[in-house]
């Protein structure tokens, strides 16, 4: 029998297949991306878009941005089976292009719903374009690797902002503080699940 959240999931891919969601990226994508991973994650990590390798499996970070996250999952003992990872956009831009604004719009109500669903301790945004949904008007340079707790929908939510895995790819300097930031996620994790247990 399937578990209510994934049915739940499921519903909210139909849904954005239903309501014709983006339809010039869904006409030339091979695959709507929803997300992987465990429905009841205490952390759910959010990117930007799929790209080319995740177009063509269905599964969210997949290329080398994938692998590298799956590495600092590894460094900071977390299983990737543990977490939920998705993206704020479901269909693959073409040429990997960043996600414009109207795209993310029209996909935002969608992982809100994702979110209501999992209900996660905390939200780690991969990269300003998912950050900026949860904190707008902030800057990635200036807050990363910084918890902030904010309400969505019925839910206090920690949101943990990252530099994206492809960012420090192609940017070295990006790298180590992308990973000492991943390091604290366990941490926050136990701090705030200690928080929440004693109200």
């Amino acid at each position: 029998m399937k578990d209510k959240k994934q049915v739940l999931l499921e519903q909210i891919k139909a849904d954005i297949i239903e309501d014709n969601v983006c339809p010039d990226l869904a006409q030339q994508a091979t695959n709507l991306v929803m997300g992987d991973g465990n429905v009841n994650a205490e952390i759910v990590f959010i990117g930007e878009a799929p790209g080319k390798k995740e177009d063509v499996s269905g599964l969210p970070f997949m290329g080398a941005a994938g692998k590298f996250l799956d590495e600092m999952l590894v460094g900071s003992s977390i299983k990737r089976s543990d977490v939920y990872i998705t993206n704020i956009v479901k269909y693959r831009p073409p040429e990997n292009r960043d996600p414009s604004i109207k795209e993310k719009e029209a996909f935002w109500p969608y992982l809100v719903r994702q979110l209501d669903v999992i209900q996660p301790i905390a939200v780690v945004t991969l990269g300003r374009h998912s950050m900026e949904y949860f904190l707008p008007n902030q800057k990635i340079g200036e807050i990363h690797g910084q918890p902030s707790q904010i309400r969505l929908g019925d839910n206090n939510i920690i949101i943990m902002p990252l530099y994206h895995p492809a960012a420090a790819l192609y940017n070295r300097s990006l790298k180590a503080t992308l990973v000492e930031d991943f390091n604290k996620l366990p941490k926050i994790i136990d701090f705030y699940k200690n928080e929440k247990e004693n109200i």
